[in-house]
């Protein structure tokens, strides 16, 4: 097997790297449109930004109006700013409804089109994207360092996973200070966002050598870190441990491929308005019970890495140790149920068949240890609906 890695052509990480967007813009272009959100331009991130392309001679322009997911409604209204401006260059500001809005954007510039042809390779971008810089502002989506993009499609209330060569941004640039500003519930569900792109990228049937280093490497400082990020916020030291872990995470999923978690997480934030992070959290714990018959070596391969001893433990038991802490993790950074989010419940039954289809239809769910069809689908996602995330809470399907 040949084993692939790709990745965006510039990364720049570390603390204050923020301050080098003007000198990385002025390679690329030289009038940017900034794509962010109104929170980004009340922590004055957008300002800092603009200051700093200015200093190198850049001029730029913003779209603002990103206030939830990313749906297609925000990337054409984004797309026709940036012709009706003739910008040359594009920045992604933000978590990652505006990253991947951007790339959305980005690829839309140059190739036309609709954002949902793109759907299931149905259109291949042909033509180089504008180039694009992310900056991401959480640690956990890992988006400025994958070739997918996230975009909800308005019409059929479908969140649509694409993902092309064309989609991977130009350059990223991590610094950790930027996410000092996430509030708890950010910090909790972009963090679980992060180790679960990690996991998945290392049960994945299509994970390899490369990914398999990186998925592991991230795991290990998620898992070090994310409860001191959690409880302390202007812990730098975690902060910066969380930014390089979702910045490998999202290089080893965009690798290898995301599994059932993803799948199934989709359907529940195009239909009830989820944030993407919360939804994967919400379902980590389950999924992985579900899956462990089919992938307990690997999972033992992660509970070794994180737990100071397993002596005298199987790899099975230690597989089972491991689903154990993800729910302890879950329940300390107060992850929601599906219920305990406001979900009500005749409401989602109604649409546990369409939600099951979506799922399937994305591909992620085949890319699982064990691949689950329709039905067993609809009783996944009925156990999920109230899940308690207590040890003594077990799936069998």
């Amino acid at each position: 097997m040949v084993s692939v890695l790709q990745m965006p052509r510039t990364i720049l990480y570390g603390q204050h790297s923020f301050k080098k967007v003007g000198e990385e813009t002025s390679k690329l272009g030289n009038k940017a449109l900034i794509i962010s959100d109104r929170m980004m331009e009340k922590l004055m991130y957008v300002e800092e930004c603009q200051h700093y392309l200015t200093e190198s001679g850049i001029s730029s322009v913003m779209y603002l109006d990103i206030n939830s997911e990313p749906t297609d409604t925000f990337v054409y209204e984004a797309l026709e700013k940036l012709k009706a401006e003739c910008c040359n260059v594009i920045i992604g500001l933000g978590g990652g409804s505006c990253i991947d809005t951007a790339k959305a954007v980005a690829v839309l510039g140059t190739n036309g089109g609709s954002i949902s042809d793109y759907m299931n390779s149905r259109k291949i971008a042909q033509k180089s994207a504008v180039p694009l810089i992310a900056i991401p502002t959480t640690a956990g989506t890992g988006s400025e360092a994958t070739d997918v993009t996230i975009i909800t499609d308005t019409v059929h209330d479908i969140k649509m996973m694409i993902k092309q060569p064309a989609f991977m941004p130009a350059a990223a640039i991590v610094d950790p200070v930027l996410t000092i500003s996430s509030p708890k519930s950010i910090t909790a569900a972009t963090g679980i966002d992060a180790l679960t792109h990690a996991i998945e990228a290392y049960l994945s049937r299509r994970a390899h050598p490369f990914t398999d280093s990186l998925a592991l490497s991230a795991i290990g400082h998620i898992m070090e870190s994310i409860r001191d990020a959690y409880h302390d916020p202007q812990n730098i030291e975690a902060k910066k441990k969380m930014s390089f872990a979702a910045l490998q995470a999202g290089m080893a999923f965009s690798n290898a491929s995301v599994c059932l978690v993803h799948g199934m997480s989709r359907p529940i934030g195009a239909l009830f308005h989820v944030p993407h992070g919360i939804s994967n959290a919400m379902l980590l714990p389950a999924v992985l019970e579900y899956s462990l018959d089919a992938c307990y070596e690997r999972l033992a391969d992660i509970g070794d890495l994180i737990f100071k001893e397993t002596k005298g433990l199987t790899k099975r038991e230690t597989a089972e140790k491991l689903v154990e802490e993800m729910k302890a993790l879950c329940l300390e950074l107060d992850i929601p149920s599906l219920k305990g989010w406001g979900i009500q419940e005749e409401q989602f039954l109604k649409s546990l068949e369409k939600m099951a289809r979506d799922a399937l239809a994305s591909g992620s769910p085949g890319n699982n240890p064990r691949v689950p069809d329709e039905i067993e689908l609809i009783e996944l996602y009925k156990l999920c609906y109230d899940y308690q995330f207590t040890n003594s809470q077990t799936i069998k399907l």
